[in-house]
């Protein structure tokens, strides 16, 4: 067990802490970066990206995150594997324990602990998680090449898996609890012009069905006439939207009724000073690379001008 101290001490590697990294790094604040459960967040299950400024091309996600991370310990961050579970806010140098025992201090901390996929909760999703059920698309749909699968969600998330499943799949159906989807326009266009894709209108799952081998179906319940059937697939991929990574701030920082800690207007500043939340934790609304991004940047920033004031007062005392 070890004590490691920082000016500047950020909690995940996502594009929010890596962004915040690489700026704390350049104002000489030698951040150090937990990375946690997940290291490089949730770019690092995305495969093509093609809406991250500054490349014509798409891109793939994990080499993004890999290239951030590089860029953030070339200018001067340390990058240490370990996952907090504990976090002390009462008093500044803040303080996290890590799984592995040991001891974060950081003068400023910066929270980019991001989102999780979220789960419907029903009979048989957590038992049939990786035998046919998944949260995840790009991570698993390689395996369904060939096969038949559904997608659960009508946002973004769930058009936007949709839309790459049809990379592997020629038979894919989204299943929307609702008669119409809440995701952008020109992703709903480019789904209802989809020859591989059908939607099923007013469905809301109540099960999933099991067999030998694994997922065999999805049960499911008319939201209008509450017909029951079954969709027959070999494949589920669950993707109704994301939920914050605040469970260590609960009781200790502000949070809205979603659990995103709340900041004060246009900065990435809670309620603590010092302490600065940036990307998903604190975002509800836009949830893109480029956003956690710039929060993270916003974060160093303040958090470089919180200490060079805190400095200061402390030098006419």
């Amino acid at each position: 067990m070890a004590t490691h101290t920082t000016r500047m001490l950020i909690i995940g590697s996502g594009p929010a802490g890596l962004s915040a990294a690489i700026y704390g790094a350049r104002a000489g604040m030698l951040p150090i970066v937990v990375q946690g459960l997940q290291p490089g967040g949730q770019l690092t299950i995305t495969t093509d990206v093609e809406n991250y400024p500054g490349f014509r091309d798409v891109i793939q996600g994990p080499w993004l995150m890999e290239e951030m991370q590089a860029q953030a310990e070339h200018v001067g961050t340390r990058m240490l594997w370990d996952t907090i579970t504990e976090v002390d806010l009462s008093d500044s140098p803040f303080r996290a324990i890590g799984d592995s025992g040991d001891v974060y201090e950081g003068d400023t901390l910066v929270i980019a602990t991001g989102a999780a996929a979220k789960w419907l909760g029903v009979p048989g999703e957590q038992e049939l998680s990786g035998k046919g059920v998944s949260a995840c698309a790009t991570c698993d749909g390689f395996f369904y090449r060939g096969k038949k699968v559904v997608v659960i969600g009508g946002g973004n998330t769930a058009v936007e898996e949709a839309l790459y499943l049809t990379n592997h799949s020629q038979d894919v159906t989204l299943i929307h609890r609702r008669d119409s989807l809440r995701a952008e326009k020109i992703l709903q266009d480019r789904l209802f012009a989809h020859p591989h894709i059908k939607v099923l209108w007013n469905k809301a799952v109540d099960h999933f069905v099991g067999g030998d081998t694994g997922l065999i179906g999805v049960a499911m319940k008319d939201t209008v006439t509450g017909e029951s059937s079954v969709e027959p697939t070999d494949g589920a991929f669950v993707a109704i939207g994301h939920a914050p990574s605040t469970e260590l701030f609960q009781g200790k920082l502000q949070m809205d009724g979603g659990g995103y800690l709340i900041v004060e207007p246009g900065t990435p500043k809670t309620a603590v000073p010092g302490v600065f939340a940036c990307g998903d934790v604190m975002d509800h609304t836009y949830r893109q690379a480029v956003t956690a991004a710039g929060t993270g940047c916003m974060a160093a920033l303040d958090a470089e001008r919180f200490l060079a004031e805190r400095d200061f007062a402390a030098s006419k005392a």
